[in-house]
This record gives structure tokens, sequence and C-alpha cells, in this order.
């Protein structure tokens, strides 16, 4: 269907997009679902360079699963929820076992790739290949909210009545709905974000139902959890070190990557639990995908150990494959 919010939305997207890499008409579905999985809970300026040497290394699926898991931590390198490499290497192995290689179009099949939860499936069926879906993400979720709902922010979680929402503005088109999606999307992104939002340069702003209703503040949102100090930052520091080796190392070599041993411990835990790190045979500490050669450990340099500029290296505490609001997207 058309509505009234399409024609300037998709006008104001067609002057205002950024150039991404992703959205190009040349980006192939593999470049898409990279580039998803990446934005999860990640800006688009970091996620840049990351897209860029990850497709320059693995242009597609079969390259990638011919990798050890280890190569793909080590390519995600500082980008931060490194389980998604584990899983992005997973989703390779299958789409080249069961998929000839091709990133598959139908959601349902997207869906069985691991990481791939309903926001990504979603956008990856309908950015890569036209198919009709609404594409709920943080952005389009907080422009939807406060243009038709009359509300600052949307609910902590998507509804049912928000999916029905986006469902309802989509036009019949599948390309254009992916257009409308994604116009939505850089919307929120540049325009209508979350604590600031530029109101001026909207280009609905006139039909917009919060605007109408005097702007109403939202209520007050739990703060973050604080991050320095926390068990996240100590997963980080020891993946880090594990990852600037070149091969397994001794148990106690990450001793120095973190002081406190209790932290340490259950930082090194939940890693393993998370089939980030793997225990070797003789005790020592590796990527997934590496062993001990000859009966050899790796020492760690003392510039290795533990790099502050790592920090955020860790996954959320959630067991989802992604947060409920999708990727970041700004």
């Amino acid at each position: 269907m058309t509505t009234p919010y399409t024609a300037p939305v998709l006008r104001w997207y067609g002057q205002s997009a950024r150039d991404l890499p992703w959205r190009q008409p040349d980006a192939t579905p593999w470049s898409i679902l990279v580039s998803e999985i990446m934005l999860q809970q990640t800006p688009v300026s970091r996620v840049l360079p990351a897209h860029d040497a990850w497709l320059r290394r693995w242009p597609e699926p079969a390259r990638l699963a011919a990798a050890t898991p280890a190569d793909a931590v080590r390519q995600w390198d500082r980008l931060g929820y490194p389980r998604r490499a584990l899983r992005l290497h997973a989703s390779a192995e299958l789409i080249t076992n069961r998929h000839g290689g091709q990133v598959p179009a139908s959601r349902d099949k997207l869906r069985s790739l691991p990481g791939v939860g309903a926001y990504t499936a979603a956008a990856v069926a309908s950015f890569a290949f036209g198919e009709r879906h609404a594409v709920l993400d943080t952005n389009v979720r907080r422009v939807l909210a406060r243009l038709v709902a009359g509300d600052f922010l949307p609910p902590p979680a998507p509804t049912v009545a928000e999916v029905q929402l986006a469902e309802s503005l989509l036009p019949a088109d599948g390309r254009l709905a992916a257009r409308w999606s994604v116009g939505v999307m850089e919307l929120g992104a540049l325009v209508c974000t979350a604590a600031r939002p530029r109101c001026d340069d909207c280009p609905v702003h006139n039909q917009c139902a919060w605007l109408k209703r005097g702007r109403p503040a939202s209520p007050g949102r739990r703060p973050a959890a604080r991050y320095e100090g926390s068990d996240r930052q100590s997963r980080g520091r020891l993946l880090a070190a594990l990852r600037s080796a070149s091969g397994p190392v001794p148990a106690d070599a990450l001793d120095a990557a973190w002081h406190e041993s209790a932290q340490r411990t259950r930082a090194l835990a939940a890693l393993i639990d998370d089939g980030l790190v793997i225990r070797c045979a003789d005790g020592s500490l590796a990527l997934p995908g590496e062993t001990v050669a000859s009966g050899k450990t790796v020492a760690l340099s003392a510039t290795n150990r533990g790099r502050p500029s790592d920090a955020r290296a860790t996954d959320p505490p959630s067991p989802s494959d992604e947060k409920p609001t999708g990727r970041s997207g700004s």
C-alpha cells in the first residue's frame, strides 16, 4: 500500500542517504548478511572498515568456511561481541554445505543460520532479495513510535502491534518495500535520533503524532551497566591476549591480562562456555580450531598482555543472537 509517509520518506532518502557498501546495487547477499551481523549493537562507523576487511579476505561464504573459527575471531579483532564471528563462520559452513555456497533467499531458511534471528532474517531477505517483510531495527521502531503512535520511544522489546503497524506501512512491491524500510532506518539514524531529534529536518514532521502531542517526554530508562572493571571488560582482556598469540598459550600466561583471580576465573569460564576459548588436553588455552603443535605452547609477549584498547570485545549478557531491537545502524 501507499501511505502519506511513503513519498516524502523515499524522496528524502534519495537525497540524504549515506553511501554504504552494503547498500550499493552490486552488493552481494553475502555482503549484506555480513553487514547485518556486524551492525548488531555496533555503530556504522566501526563496521565500515571491519566489513571491508572481512569481504576482502572472505568474499564468499565458502572462503570463510575453509578457514578456522580462530581465523574468524582474530579477523573480528576489536569490533566487539565476538560470538558473532563464530556464528558467521558457522553460517558460512551451513551456506556452503547445505545451500550450494549461496546465501538463502527465504526468511525461514535464513532463520536456520546461526546468529540469524527474526530481524536479521527479514533484513537480508528484504535488502538482498527484495522480499516484502517488515524490518524492525532500533531506528525504525523509534521513527514509527513517534510518527504514528505519538510516543517518544518504543517499548523495550518489539510488540505484535509494532510488527503489524510496520507491515501495514509497507509498499506492495518488494523492492520498494525494502527501500522504504531502509529509508525509515536512515531517517532514524540521522534525523529522528534517540536523544536529540532534528524535527525541522524531518520530511514527515507535519504528520508526526509525537509533535502534534506536544513532544511528550518518555519515562526514564535504566542506565547502562558500568563497564570499567566489569566481567565484560575482563573477558575482553583475556580474549585479546589469546587473539594476539599465534597458538595455544599456558593458562597462567593469562594472569597478567587480568589480575583479579576470581573474576579472571569467572570470565574465562564464560568464554569457554560461549565457545570462544577452548582448553587443550595439556591444560593450555586457545581460540576455537587451534590445537597444540608438537606439545608446545606460545608465550605471550609483554606488549600483548591485556591491551586496554581491546576493552569491548565481549558479548552482552543476553543469550539471544541479537538485541530485540536489531542493529545499531547509527
